[in-house]
């Protein structure tokens, strides 16, 4: 979300932004949004002139009844109502315009990095560079759907007659290692200086339109029915969300935390839900990282975190690659961001893992998250990536780990979590 005096100064600027990003039927939004602010301050100082008025000829009626001409303060107090009829036409103008002025703000897309590439949609993000070399076994190696199920771990007939399809049962070795990956990747933050933390996971909507714009909004969240709550997808939300109308001492920044949560997504889209695997699913857990900092800090910040990913996944023996998302693939909030995509060795290409984004101040500004020091009090930086979100991310180990045999090899880091045990094999 811009400033509206920066929109206002940089009309050209913001509009260039809008093509970039391929949106252009937002073009008349810049003037339509500079006029209702003008429109803003007009109500407003007309509405003080009137108030300020009508307090001075208040005091001239109370004066001039003591004086016993009841006439005189009779024809002004006609004046007083008058000035109040007009002074809550003013404030009707007033709640209007903002309203609108909000409205637009929250549409108008923030300004890109100028190194985002440009491009239409995500076939046009750019990969940049590949960590690990992506090996196909010279065996099959079967759909991780069809691998968990051989492992004795995944129940998805089951959990499509107790909650309908998108969600699953994990068994035994399967289940123990989707909670091994998400003990690992806790410790692996905890040991890079995060905070770990256990957020909420519902929240107000007055939180959601924060950290989201309202087409994700629809695509994504549950709404709990009959109260103000919404369920998280992904714990992000409700973690830029603790800081609202807050303002935190500058010498705490960088503030580095690492959160767990379940995480719930109607997935509404073109993407749709995966009929008989867990890529993409209503439920999921995840562990994710969050940063907020000095805007002067924010870029350095970000591939910190990416390059966090990237080691995480390669202490796992995974193969990855960073994708730099286009322009047009970016949301409107997101400053800049990239996608770690993991090696598939039987579909012989990589697939999203983690996305990282940069959102300036767009989530501090709706959420009036601030920071003060010496130079005063000024908006910080919001910054997210995924660590890991299984089940999602088992596909990757469990095709770069699988073995001839059926069995799959655990990753060293991981074996002290699984009790030890240093491979996996299908249940007679």
């Amino acid at each position: 979300m811009l400033d509206i005096k920066f929109l206002i100064n940089n009309k050209d600027a913001v509009k260039e932004n809008i093509r970039k990003k391929f949106q252009e039927d937002k073009l008349p939004l810049v003037d339509e949004a500079a006029d209702l602010y003008a429109k803003q301050l007009e109500a407003k100082h007309i509405s003080e002139e009137l108030r300020a008025q009508r307090n001075k000829l208040s005091a001239e009626s109370a004066k001039l009844r003591k004086e016993g001409k009841i006439e005189e303060a009779e024809a002004i107090g006609r004046q007083v109502k008058q000035n109040a009829v007009t002074v809550k036409e003013q404030e009707t103008i007033l709640a209007e315009a903002s309203a609108r002025l909000d409205q637009i703000m929250k549409t108008i897309p923030q300004i890109i990095d100028p190194s985002v590439p440009i491009g239409k949609d995500d076939s046009e993000n750019v990969e940049v560079e590949r960590f690990g070399e992506p090996k196909v076994p010279d065996y099959e190696i079967p759909y991780h759907a069809d691998i968990m199920t051989r492992l004795g771990g995944l129940d998805k007939e089951a959990a499509g007659r107790v909650a309908g399809e998108g969600f699953y049962y994990l068994l035994g070795d399967i289940a123990r290692l989707h909670e091994a990956v998400l003990a690992y990747a806790r410790d692996f933050m905890i040991d890079h200086g995060f905070t770990y933390v256990i957020p909420p996971f519902m929240m107000h909507r007055s939180i959601v339109e924060g950290v989201m714009s309202f087409e994700e909004m629809e695509a994504m969240m549950y709404k709990i029915e009959g109260e103000d709550l919404y369920m998280i997808g992904t714990s992000e939300h409700t973690m830029i969300g603790r800081f609202v109308n807050q303002i935190i001492d500058e010498s705490s920044l960088p503030l580095t935390l690492t959160s767990y949560s379940p995480c719930f997504r109607r997935e509404i889209g073109s993407h749709g839900l995966e009929e008989r695997g867990v890529y993409r699913i209503h439920q999921f857990e995840k562990q994710e990282m969050i940063v907020l900092c000095k805007p002067e800090e924010s870029m350095d910040w970000y591939n910190k975190m990416w390059k966090l990913s990237v080691d995480l996944f390669r202490s796992m023996e995974i193969p990855v690659r960073q994708l730099e998302c286009c322009s047009g693939d970016l949301a409107n909030l997101k400053v800049k961001s990239c996608d770690i995509e993991a090696w598939s060795p039987r579909q012989k290409k990589y697939f999203e893992v983690c996305s990282c984004s940069n959102l300036g101040d767009a989530q501090a500004r709706r959420l009036k998250i601030r920071t003060k020091g010496e130079n005063g009090t000024y908006l910080v930086h919001t910054l997210n990536n995924t660590v890991v979100a299984p089940p999602r991310m088992l596909i990757a180990l469990l095709e770069n780990h699988y073995q001839a045999d059926g069995s799959v090899n655990v990753p060293a880091v991981l074996r002290p979590y699984m009790g030890g045990k240093e491979r996996l094999v299908p249940v007679k």
